[in-house]
């Protein structure tokens, strides 16, 4: 066995009356890429941001590199070789790529006070070429670039030649087919170079190509420790499942049917939709339809999503719900229409507000009688979404950003359930959820098809989309590269030449 790098022991954290993590032993070693898997609310999350010097353990000790380890911030961690990436976006508007690269670092491009731009730009397009992201420019504002090229910056900014331990949490999930690859790459160059990874997903098929070892937690308690070996076995899949709900949950995730029937009223309409990127995009989505859309980084996906709910601007062509323009969001949600953005912490939710408060916020209008908005409609109607989507909170006033990814992603899904919107517009809509919760979902969605919803399903997840559209939808340069009816015959080979 290698030497160990990283060593935790009887871990301990709580937040007020919640138990995140409880007694948890756990051990890196060199030239592992070490998975952590687990429900959302497990403590995968906790561990990794106490070790990386984001919030302290309410009990235990860590050991880096035979010593004592107690990081004050995540900048100490990372200046001594513990990096991590973070779930949700990370960069700072409204500056350059370079800016963003060497935040902290400014001092190293400073001349008596005075920043060299171009020395720092110049370091930045190297640091760029070296992670395979040429087609960014130091010089670039972060602001030009989308979710998954921000998040390929954070990982520019986080590893360097003195990093040791690279925690990646649920990063995979933000990043397109192109970008996984790139961080791939990396783990498997650090893991080579007898350094260590930390590697959390709810991605089993993911977990089991790239670790070398596992650890499965539930409730704040490790249930399992899994060897390359292990996870090899026929049964793994299987077995992992259980070790993280406690129950056996079947193999059977996605719709069981084929049948792609829908109904006969066209819900929304792109017709002839152009702007500086999409151009004459046409598309007609019907009541108790799912189409999904997929494709490589770039290629248009997003904007399609972000157009129907007023979100992007059109230079031409008109979105019409039921025949009738949608003319801006708020227009959108008037409408009916509801919009899971993959963005969810900046343009989904109010981090800084409770539970309740997120969900109720689009059907306030509705609560409102004689003028007031009802405190009692506002509280039964939260909880009935926090039971259905089963989002692990104390109680409805719990704020936003102090929830896991995971039950963040079932709020930003829970308030347009509460609203009832009849069309809704999913662009990653299980992005960081558990493996049991996804399935729920996925439930949840064919419910809603059955029901007569019109559903828009955007998603980096070939699989996810085989699985569960009626027609899927490959985006290619910013226009339909080729469309599937529903079969069981479709696999993810034969959509992948359609992306490249």
């Amino acid at each position: 066995m290698k030497e160990l790098i990283l060593e935790i022991k009887k871990m301990s954290k709580k937040f007020g009356p919640i138990v995140a993590l409880k007694d948890v032993d756990l051990q890196i070693r060199r030239g592992q890429i070490h998975g952590l898997i687990g429900e959302n609310g497990s403590g995968k999350s906790t561990i990794t941001s106490i070790a990386a010097g984001m919030q302290e353990a309410t009990s235990g000790e860590m050991f880096y590199r035979g010593e004592p380890w107690k990081p004050a911030s995540m900048v100490e961690a990372q200046a001594r070789g513990v990096s991590m990436i973070l779930q949700e976006a990370n960069t700072i508007s409204n500056c350059t790529v370079a800016e963003n690269l060497f935040a902290g670092q400014e001092d190293h491009f400073s001349t008596l006070g005075f920043m060299n731009s171009r020395k720092m730009n110049q370091a930045a397009d190297e640091l760029l070429e070296k992670f395979g992201l040429s087609y960014m420019k130091g010089r670039d504002s972060i602001n030009t670039y989308g979710f998954e090229d921000r998040k390929l910056v954070e990982l520019a900014r986080a590893v360097n030649d003195d990093t040791q331990i690279l925690v990646v949490d649920e990063t995979t999930t933000a990043l397109s087919f192109e970008g996984r690859k790139i961080l791939y790459r990396l783990m498997d160059r650090l893991a080579a170079e007898d350094k260590a990874v930390i590697f959390i997903s709810h991605d089993l098929d993911e977990i089991l190509e790239h670790c070398t070892i596992l650890t499965v937690l539930r409730d704040g308690e490790i249930r399992g420790v899994i060897s390359r070996e292990e996870m090899q076995k026929e049964d793994s899949i299987s077995r992992i499942r259980q070790l993280m709900v406690g129950r056996d949950i079947g193999d059977q995730f996605y719709r069981s049917d084929y049948d792609a029937s829908h109904g006969a009223q066209v819900a929304l309409e792109y017709r002839n939709v152009s702007n500086e990127k999409i151009k004459e995009f046409s598309l007609e989505l019907h009541e108790g339809e799912i189409i999904g859309i997929g494709g490589l980084s770039g290629c248009g996906m997003h904007e399609i999503g972000r157009m129907a709910f007023g979100l992007e601007h059109l230079d031409h062509g008109h979105v019409l719900c039921r025949g009738k323009e949608v003319l801006n969001t708020a227009d959108a949600v008037r409408q009916g229409i509801g919009y899971i953005s993959k963005n969810r912490d900046q343009e989904a939710l109010i981090l800084e507000g409770a539970i309740s408060t997120n969900i109720v916020m689009p059907s306030l209008p509705d609560l409102r009688k004689a003028g007031f908005i009802s405190p009692i409609g506002e509280r039964r109607m939260a909880k009935e979404q926090i039971d259905l989507l089963a989002i692990k909170c104390e109680n409805a006033g719990q704020w936003v950003n102090t929830l896991s990814g995971g039950n963040k992603q079932k709020v930003s899904f829970a308030k347009w359930m509460a609203k009832g919107s009849d069309i809704i517009i999913m662009d990653c809509p299980t992005r960081g959820v558990d493996i049991g919760v996804k399935q729920a979902m996925y439930q949840l969605i064919y419910e809603m098809k059955k029901a007569g919803k019109a559903i828009l399903m955007i998603s980096e997840e070939m699989a996810e989309l085989i699985g569960m559209a009626d027609r899927l939808i490959v985006m290619k340069d910013f226009q339909i590269a080729k469309e599937f009816s529903r079969s069981e015959s479709l696999s993810e080979t034969d959509i992948i030449e359609y992306m490249i």
